[in-house]
């Protein structure tokens, strides 16, 4: 199958679930502590493609959930900025195989990207941190 660089928040129940379908399907993981890597804006920037910058940001974040960060407010290099002082802010997981990357887990996507086992329930919630409900 395909090897994936998994950018996650160690510990994170969401993130954990993200790499038990990966795994489920075959895939090889290299798992990497997303709050400890060496980001750059430049670095970082082409996880996020095209998305409005407001999607870059985990909102369960505390700075976020706090309202000292407006993910709403900010252009995208005020963003990145934030994101390279403060990586808890980052949409994660961070996914990268081969060229591409791509921030969150939307299992529809990922399932076209990468494949997913037939069996997986792809209108289920695997973004959302379940701590917040």
């Amino acid at each position: 199958m395909t090897t994936v660089e998994f950018y996650e928040k160690p510990g994170c129940v969401g993130n954990a679930k993200q790499k038990r379908l990966l795994q489920a399907a075959g895939h090889e993981l290299r798992v990497h502590n997303l709050l400890t890597e060496r980001w750059t804006a430049e670095r970082l920037r082409p996880f996020f493609g095209d998305r409005p910058v407001a999607d870059w940001f985990n909102p369960t974040a505390p700075p976020i959930t706090q309202g000292q960060v407006l993910p709403a407010t900010l252009l995208a290099d005020e963003a990145l900025s934030l994101m390279v002082q403060q990586p808890i802010l980052i949409r994660r997981p961070l996914l990268q195989a081969g060229d591409r990357q791509v921030a969150g887990f939307d299992l529809a996507a990922i399932d076209d990207w990468l494949g997913l086992t037939p069996s997986t329930d792809l209108t289920q919630d695997v973004q959302t941190c379940p701590h917040t409900h």
